[in-house]
């Protein structure tokens, strides 16, 4: 499950975003408004985490320019302000929900959980390229039509990597979508964890097995490529 959360307050940021990737969730931060408003407009998320006090582009405008644009992706706004104008105001321009600062973030985590299984059908929640099939709800992949035993890791790098088949993603792009931190040129965390994926798919299937979905891509990153 892949979560935006548009937050200019470090702390509160670092910590919310620390919980969420404690539960396997895929974190991306940013902490202006106009930022926000062009990663949400993608519909690339699962579900956004929306400040309503932010510079560059308050929340609430967020929120109105996503809906108007005919994204419906699941919103939770936050707010220091708790006065019932304010939490009107959101849920009437298409907030799915409403947290007051200051919070507790497994509670934040409890409703993210909540409104996802609520807004979720089978299909929206299944994700199938060629032969590989993620349940993300589940947290569950089936290759060949057998189970991948997958980690919290595994599973948030791969279904990045599905939600955009036949695109190449650098290593900056996989580190801040999976890891959360910014590229450092010595790692090699994301080749590693690529390396284990492609040993647990390899090794299902009778025969000669599959050729691997995930292509490397010299010098820039990987893709995933759909295969007969």
């Amino acid at each position: 499950m892949n979560i935006l959360l548009v937050e200019d307050e470090p702390k509160i940021a670092g910590f919310v975003a620390a919980g969420l990737r404690e539960q396997g969730f895929a974190v991306e931060h940013c902490a202006d408004g106009l930022d926000g408003y062009a990663r949400a407009s993608s519909g690339h998320y699962d579900a956004i985490v929306l400040d309503i006090m932010l510079p560059g582009r308050d929340g609430l405008s967020i929120l109105q320019g996503l809906r108007r644009a005919g994204v419906a992706t699941p919103v939770i706004l936050l707010t220091a302000r708790n006065e019932l104008g304010d939490r009107i105001t959101g849920l009437s321009l298409g907030a799915d929900d409403y947290l007051a600062k200051p919070f507790f973030v497994e509670e934040l985590i409890a409703r993210v959980q909540a409104l996802h299984r609520r807004v979720s059908g089978e299909h929206h929640h299944t994700l199938t390229v060629g032969a590989l099939r993620l349940d993300r709800l589940a947290r569950e992949a089936t290759w060949l039509g057998q189970s991948v035993d997958l980690t919290g890791r595994e599973f948030n790098l791969i279904e990045y990597l599905m939600r955009s088949p036949g695109r190449v993603l650098t290593r900056t792009q996989i580190l801040e979508h999976v890891w959360g931190y910014d590229f450092d040129p010595s790692t090699n965390v994301v080749d590693v964890c690529i390396q284990r994926i492609r040993k647990k798919m390899a090794s299902i299937g009778a025969g000669e097995p599959a050729e691997s979905p995930i292509e490397s891509v010299r010098g820039v990153g990987y893709r995933f490529r759909q295969l007969p």
